[in-house]
Parts: structure tokens; sequence; C-alpha cells
């Protein structure tokens, strides 16, 4: 038997089965994700080649290590950053091979983001613990293609530039001019899985002792989870941790509030009111139909167009004010909800003619109007928990409904309620008076949040269904209806 060697021989081996060395080696990492993901003990043959195929690889030795972050990771080796950025979305190799030598690299490098954010030591959690995890989520979104904080709290890139990407290193290949990566086919959707366990290692610390001390919370980093604890436990604190708690909550609420306002602005109210003379300024100049109406005067001889009239266009618009009426349910597991939908509604009301309305309920019901430019001290006057009984905010709401067909009432709720028959009766009331009614289930960056079934059916044949979603379908409807 002649014994093959070269490329003949891998050849033979490729057409028989047997898998390649670069297999061998992916397995391996794939091999220790998953045991390190189940079981934080290590197991030592796993370790061992998985040290040998990284270094053979020629990445760093770093990745196994799970007390180093991937931030540090590409602090100190930089040239990472880009592999990072879409390492779990990537194109199509072009002649339609596979370059298993590449598959290799990706799975050491997507098996150092996977065990950071989703093997979570377990115990008492620090505030430099929750911050380097957020760091770590923050790269995760990037390997999906997001902006940072997009699928846990939709900041976007309004988040730290560059989190975890350590000194000197840039924030590139962030999702910025692509298209919105899908991943709808994760299962379960990992948007909320990532909320979820950033929920849970902020229950685990002692946040009252990390706010009182100013050195420890200026290592926390605002999220969702972080901002529904503190407005759970904002009426314990006092003196210097409610002060540092009230600037974590004007961060998140800033942040948030810059990203949403790029989905907002730019939205046009009413139609081109022409009986009102245009502007004559530069900005209002219609070259087009300036050049248009002067070519009576263009001389052939000299080349040249004499413009006798200017012409102008107009700007002006027909504007009948709406009332934009928002009503929050106050319970805990709307908070997500309640904090965009808040933020929203300060926007819309720096709108011309826009006239804006919040009340906030649970079991009651209160009138936040004068604080609805401002959803920092909104969310400070709310109350999360309790129960809910949507009538006693519906009594504040009808006698602001004016005019109905000027009006748009967005409820924001999960609809489970003490009195559903009556609540829905005057829901369907303001519906049919000609008022915009909008029922809202989860406004969130993520989507999760569950609607009471009886509810949604009967909006659905009411002609209302339910939003529940990403914030941008709400932003969507409100600029619809004002438009």
């Amino acid at each position: 038997m002649t014994h093959q060697t070269g490329e003949h021989g891998a050849g033979a081996d490729a057409a028989a089965g047997v898998p390649d060395a670069d297999d061998n080696r992916r397995q391996v990492l794939y091999w220790r994700l998953l045991a390190r993901l189940f079981d934080h003990e290590e197991q030592p043959a796993l370790e061992s080649a998985s040290l040998a195929v990284v270094e053979d690889i020629g990445l760093p030795s770093a990745l196994l290590d799970p007390g180093a972050s991937v931030g540090s990771v590409v602090q100190r080796h930089p040239e990472l950053a880009a592999e990072f950025d879409g390492l779990m979305t990537p194109e199509p190799d072009e002649d339609g091979e596979r370059d298993r030598a590449a598959e290799v690299r990706r799975a050491a490098l997507a098996s150092k983001v996977l065990l950071n954010v989703f093997a979570s030591s377990p115990g008492t959690v620090t505030a430099e613990q929750l911050a380097r995890w957020q760091s770590d989520a923050e790269w995760l979104e990037r390997a999906l293609g997001c902006r940072p904080g997009e699928l846990r709290g939709g900041r976007g890139s309004a988040g730290r530039a560059g989190a975890g990407g350590g000194a000197g290193v840039s924030p590139t290949g962030t999702g910025v001019g692509g298209p919105t990566p899908d991943l709808s086919r994760l299962i379960p959707a990992i948007g909320p899985e990532l909320g979820s366990i950033e929920a849970g290692l902020v229950k685990r610390m002692h946040l009252r002792e990390v706010l009182a001390d100013p050195a420890l919370a200026a290592r926390l980093t605002p999220s969702m989870s972080l901002i529904e604890q503190l407005l759970r436990d904002k009426d314990n604190l006092s003196g210097v941790a409610l002060s540092n708690a009230k600037t974590l909550i004007r961060r998140y609420v800033d942040e948030v509030t810059e990203v949403l306002r790029t989905q907002v602005q730019k939205s046009t109210v009413g139609e081109l009111d022409r009986s009102v003379p245009p502007k004559r300024v530069f900005r209002n100049l219609d070259i087009d139909r300036t050049i248009w109406k002067n070519l009576t005067n263009w001389s052939p001889e000299e080349e040249r167009l004499y413009v006798d009239r200017l012409y102008y266009r107009h700007t002006s618009r027909k504007t009948t004010p709406q009332r934009l009426i928002v009503v929050v349910d106050q319970s805990g597991s709307m908070v997500d909800s309640m904090v965009n939908c808040t933020i929203l509604a300060s926007i819309f009301a720096g709108l011309p003619k826009v006239d804006v309305h919040l009340i906030a309920y649970d079991t009651q019901a209160l009138d936040l109007t004068p604080w609805a430019h401002d959803p920092f001290e909104t969310l400070l006057r709310t109350k999360l928990g309790g129960g809910t009984d949507g009538t006693v905010a519906m009594a504040l709401a009808q006698p602001k409904i004016a005019e109905p067909r000027n009006t748009v009432v967005v409820w924001i709720s999960d609809f489970y309620e003490w009195r559903q028959q009556e609540l829905f009766d005057s829901m369907a009331a303001v519906h049919r008076s000609g008022a915009k009614f909008i029922p809202v289930g989860s406004v969130t960056s993520s989507g999760r949040g569950s609607v009471n079934p009886w509810f949604r059916e009967r909006f659905k044949d009411l002609g209302a269904p339910v939003i529940s979603g990403h914030i941008k379908k709400l932003v969507h409807e409100l600029k619809t209806f004002l438009a």
C-alpha cells in the first residue's frame, strides 16, 4: 500500500469524510464553550487542548482567561477590535468555499464573548463586575452587528462611546450605515435574555451600599435594569445615595432621549398654507421655478439669462393644535415601556402645536402633565408596583378629550385589570368618539412583554390592535397622526 502525503492525501481524507485539523480545532473550542457554560469547573483536558489551538492560530491566551474582559483583551491587542465587529454575522465567501481556518479563529473569539456574557459567576456582584459585564454585553451586540446597547436598552450609539474598548480602541463597525441584522431566528430572543441576565446581576448587588460610596457609584453604567431597581428603591435612599441615584437616572434619560429624538425630529405638522406669502429669504428660494419662469428672458447672443422675478417656496403650514394624552401603567412589569414612553412624551411636548398630557396610575391616578416636558422629574414622581385599576386613569383622561378628531390617546399597560369590562367599554367609547386610541402592550428595545389576551382580542375587533415591540412602531403611529 502506498502512503499518500501532501495535498493529494488531504483531499483523499476529506473525500473519505475524515475531518481535517481545522475542524478538530473548532470542535475543541466549542466543546470547551459548552462545558464552561454548564459547569463553572474547568475541564483540564479541554483547557489544555484549547490553549494549544489558540496559540497555534496566533491568538492571545488571554481569550481563555475567564477573569479578563473582552475590552481588556482588545486594549492589549487593538488589532482584534475589527474582528469582533460583526463576528457572528460573517459575509458568505464569494467563491462558495468554506474558510475553515477563519472559522476556527471566529470560534475562539465568539467563545470568549459568549462565556463572558452567559457564564457569570454566582454570588454577590460588585459595581466593577457589573460594569465589566455591561462592557462584554456591548461587545456581544457588536459581534451580532448591532450598536452597543441596542439589544438591551435601545440607547444605540448614544451610550458610552467605545465602551469596553479600552484606551486607544475605536468603536468601529458598530452597525452604523449597514442593514439591521435579522436576529428573529434566535431562540430565545437574545435581547430579552440579555436584559434578564443584567437584571439578575443588579439584584445581586448591595445597591444601597454602592450608591452611598461616590467612587463605587461612579463605576455604575446606567441601564434599564439598573434604572428599574433605582426607581423601586428611591424612597428608601437619602443623602449621597439618593443624589447618586438621581445622577444615574438623569444620565440614562439623557442617553435614551438623544436616541428617540433622532427618530422624532424633522416631523412636520400640517399641510402647506399657500394663502400665506413665502418668506423672501435665500433658504426658501426656488431656483428651478425661478429659472423656468424667466426662460423668456434668455439672450442667445449673450448666452445669459436675465431674471426679473424671484420665486420662493411656501413653508408656512396649516396647523391645528393636536392633543397627545399618554396614560402609563405604573406596575413593575411595565417599567421599560414607562421609561421609554415618558421620554417620548417629553420629546413630542417640544414640538409646535402639540399639547401633551401625561397620566400615571396603579390603583390611583396621578396627573403628571406639569412635568411632561421633563422625563427625569416625571420618573421621580412615579411609584412602581401595586395593583392596576385603569378606570381611575380613564376618569382623568376623558375630560381632556375636548376635540376628539384632534386627539390621540396612548394607553400603555399589560391590561391585566380588576374591572376589565368597564375599562374596555370606556376605551371603546373614546375610539368611537373619533379620537385616535393606541393601546400599547410593550414598547421596549427587546419587545418582551405579555398582554392580557382578553383585551388583545377585543382591541383587534375594535380596529385598534395592541402595539408591542420596538418603540419605533409607536413613533411611526404618532408621527402619522400628527402629520
